[in-house]
C-alpha cells in the first residue's frame, strides 16, 4: 500500500540511460615525453643559474675590465696629432723615420711610451694644463738669459781635493776599513762630522768635499767624451748603471732646442753590454739617436744607486761650463722642449732650482718609516741618519718657507750657480755618508742651507707632463757582492 503522494517511476533495463549521455567523461591527458624532458632541463638550467649567479657576472665584468685596461696609453693617431704643436708633430715624424731606418731605436710597444699628449688637473672648477709651456713659434725665439749672481751670499766654491791636505788633517790616503765603514772612499774624499757641520757655514768663498777627490777616485771618462761634456751650456743628462733599464728617446724639443742642448746619458761597462747584446749599438759619432752615449769606467761604489747619484748631482761638475740642466731619472722619457721647461719652472718665477716633490708624504720621518717598511734601505742605517737628524735639531715640519719638505727628485731642473752647486754638494755628502735614498736627505740640507729660498717644488702632475714614466725594467747589477 503506497502513500497517494508517492510517485512511481519504471526502469527498464532496454531503455537508454539518459543520465549515463549526460556525464562527461573526463580524461586525463597523458603528457608527451618531450615535453617532460624540456621541463626538467628548465629546471636544471635554473638551479644552475642559482648557483652560479655570482661567477657569470664576474667572468663578463673581468672581460670589461682586461680590455679596458688594453686601451689606456693608447690613441689613436689623427686624435693625438691634433694636440700637438706643428713643431711636436715634425719631431713626432722624425722620430718614426729614425725608428724606420734605424733598427736600434724600433718603438716599443710600451702604453706610455712617446706620448705627447697634456696633462692636465682642474683648478677653480676650470680644468688647465699643469705644465704651461711656450709655444712652438716663442720657443723658436727664446734666448738663454744670463743672470748675475750679485745678490747671491755665496759667490765661490772650491772643491777639496788630495792635494788639500791641511783641511784632511795632513792625511790625504783612506784607509780601506775607513771606506768600508762610511762609504767615504778616494771619489769622495773623508769628511768628519765636524767638517761636515762646517760646511753648511755660508760665506762668500766656501770649501768642500764635492766627489772627484782624487784621479785615482774612480768615475773614469775618455778625453773625447770630456771634450764634448765642456762644450755644453745647457744639458739633459740621465744614467743607467748595472743594465737596470733601457735608453728612451727624448721627445717634444723645437728645433732651437736641438742646436742648443746637449743630451747625455752615462753608461757603464754593464749597460754597454746589455744595450749592445739587445742591438742598441753606439755609432761612430758616440751617439744613439739624440743621446750621446758617455760610457763611465771604474764606478767608485759598489752600490749602484749610489754611483747614480754622480751624474745626478753633480752636474755641474761633469759639465763644468754649463748653466743650466735638466735631470731625468732612467725609467722615465723625456718628453718636453729643454728650453721652454727652463722657461717655465725657472727664468718665469726667478727660481735657481726646480724639483719635483714628494706626492704621497711630505714629513722626512714619515718617508724613513715607508723607507724602512718597503725594504729601500736597512732599518739600522735609516736609523742612524734619523738620529743624526734629531740631534741637529731637524723639525718634524711637513713646509720649509712655504713649500713642501719632501722632494720626488726624479726630475731636477736647475741653474748652475754658486749656491744650487753647493747645496747639490751638501746633499751628495749626505747620501754617500747615510743612506743612497736621497728623499731622506734632501728636507735636512733645504733646513740647514737655510739661505737657497728661491726653489720651485713643482707638483705631481707637472712632472707626469715633464715625463712619461716607463718603470724600472731590470734590477742593476751590483758591482759586487
Amino acid at each position: 500500500m503506497f502513500n497517494n503522494n508517492s510517485i512511481s517511476i519504471s526502469v527498464s533495463d532496454d531503455e537508454p540511460d539518459e543520465l549515463g549521455r549526460m556525464r562527461v567523461r573526463v580524461r586525463r591527458k597523458r603528457k608527451k615525453p618531450g615535453h617532460r624532458l624540456k621541463n626538467e632541463f628548465l629546471h636544471r638550467v635554473v638551479r644552475k643559474l642559482v648557483r652560479y649567479w655570482a661567477l657569470l657576472i664576474f667572468l663578463p665584468a673581468l672581460g670589461l675590465l682586461l680590455y679596458e685596461a688594453s686601451r689606456i696609453g693608447r690613441k689613436p693617431r689623427s686624435v693625438a696629432n691634433t694636440e700637438l704643436g706643428a713643431s711636436e708633430k715634425s719631431t713626432l715624424v722624425d722620430s718614426e723615420l729614425s725608428n724606420v731606418t734605424n733598427p736600434s731605436l724600433e718603438k716599443k710597444s710600451d702604453g706610455n711610451l712617446n706620448r705627447l699628449d697634456a696633462t692636465t688637473r682642474v683648478v677653480g672648477g676650470v680644468r688647465q694644463r699643469c705644465l704651461k709651456i711656450l709655444s712652438p713659434e716663442e720657443l723658436e725665439h727664446l734666448e738663454i738669459p744670463v743672470r748675475e749672481e750679485a745678490n747671491s751670499p755665496v759667490s765661490k766654491v772650491l772643491y777639496i781635493s788630495e792635494n788639500d791636505t791641511p783641511f784632511l788633517g795632513g792625511n790625504s790616503t783612506l784607509s780601506q776599513e775607513h771606506t768600508d765603514a762610511t762609504r767615504f772612499n778616494l771619489f769622495t774624499g773623508s769628511q768628519t762630522l765636524d767638517q761636515r757641520s762646517k760646511t753648511f757655514k755660508v760665506n762668500e768663498t766656501v770649501s768642500m768635499n764635492c766627489g772627484f777627490y782624487s784621479e785615482n777616485g774612480g768615475f773614469k771618462i775618455s778625453n773625447e767624451d770630456k771634450d764634448y761634456m765642456q762644450s755644453c751650456k745647457v744639458v739633459v743628462s740621465t744614467c743607467a748603471f748595472g743594465g737596470g733599464d733601457d735608453l728612451y728617446q727624448p721627445i717634444g724639443m723645437s728645433e732651437e732646442s736641438l742646436r742648443k742642448v746637449c743630451y747625455v746619458a752615462f753608461w757603464d761597462e754593464v749597460t754597454l753590454s746589455s744595450q749592445e747584446s739587445a742591438e742598441h749599438r753606439i755609432d761612430g759619432y758616440g751617439f744613439i739617436g739624440k743621446w750621446r752615449i758617455v760610457v763611465v769606467r771604474d764606478l767608485p761604489f759598489a752600490d749602484q744607486r749610489l754611483n747614480g747619484k754622480i751624474p745626478k748631482m753633480l752636474a755641474h761638475r761633469l759639465f763644468p761650463h754649463a748653466k743650466y740642466s735638466i735631470w731625468v731619472d732612467s725609467k722615465s722619457q723625456f718628453r718636453r722642449d729643454p728650453l721652454g721647461v727652463l722657461e717655465a719652472l725657472l727664468w718665469r718665477s726667478n727660481s735657481v732650482l726646480a724639483i719635483s716633490e714628494h706626492g704621497a708624504r711630505s714629513s722626512v720621518y714619515d718617508e724613513a718609516k715607508a723607507v724602512v717598511k718597503k725594504n729601500k734601505a736597512k732599518p739600522e742605517e735609516v736609523e742612524v741618519q734619523l738620529s743624526q737628524y734629531r740631534h741637529d735639531g731637524l723639525p718634524e715640519d711637513k713646509r720649509f718657507n712655504g713649500k713642501k719638505a719632501l722632494a720626488e727628485a726624479s726630475v731636477i731642473v736647475r741653474e748652475h750657480t754658486s749656491l744650487t752647486n753647493m747645496f747639490m754638494c751638501l746633499w751628495f755628502n749626505e747620501v754617500v755618508r747615510f743612506t743612497s735614498r736621497d728623499q731622506l736627505s734632501f728636507p735636512y740640507v733645504l733646513w740647514r742651507l737655510k739661505v737657497l729660498k728661491n726653489i720651485n717644488m713643482f707638483p705631481v702632475c707637472t712632472r707626469k707632463d715633464l715625463v712619461n714614466s716607463m718603470g724600472h725594467i731590470r734590477k742593476a747589477k751590483p758591482l759586487r757582492s
